[in-house]
């Protein structure tokens, strides 16, 4: 596995309309894309930085993953995760797990931005949450 670069920032808020103001002076560019990813409970916001790009992440629902974040950060949001590139992340999830490395998601799902995505356990990645990426219309082998 070799990922190509950060492909994004993820940031638990409370609010996207509270926080994206903020976001827009950082970054000196407007918010291009809201989403909602209802199959994760979550609304998301984006931000270009260069290549990079930073992620805003709303629950929609107190059972979210998102939601249960920020309750226990003191309910102040905070970042998230770190989400590489990579080729291919069924084939990526395959060297993680044949490295020993405890996988949130067996298999990639579509994520924000029709991404594939998959999430590797912070248990086994020094405590952060690791996404990888994989961008539409690259090779699945």
């Amino acid at each position: 596995m070799k990922p190509t670069h950060i492909e994004h920032l993820g940031i638990a808020v409370t609010s996207i309309e509270e926080a994206a103001p903020f976001f827009e002076f950082l970054t000196g560019n407007k918010c291009y894309s809201i989403e909602e990813v209802a199959d994760q409970k979550v609304r998301t916001a984006f931000f270009k930085v260069g290549e990079v790009k930073i992620e805003l992440l709303e629950p929609t629902s107190p059972e979210s993953t998102i939601a249960k974040f920020i309750e226990k950060n003191g309910g102040r949001g905070g970042v998230h995760h770190v989400a590489f590139n990579v080729e291919n992340v069924a084939e990526a999830l395959a060297e993680c797990e044949a490295a020993g490395i405890q996988l949130i998601d067996k298999a990639p799902r579509k994520g924000a931005e029709n991404l594939m995505i998959a999430f590797l356990h912070p248990k086994s990645t020094k405590g952060v949450l690791t996404e990888l990426c994989q961008q539409p219309g690259a090779s699945s082998r």
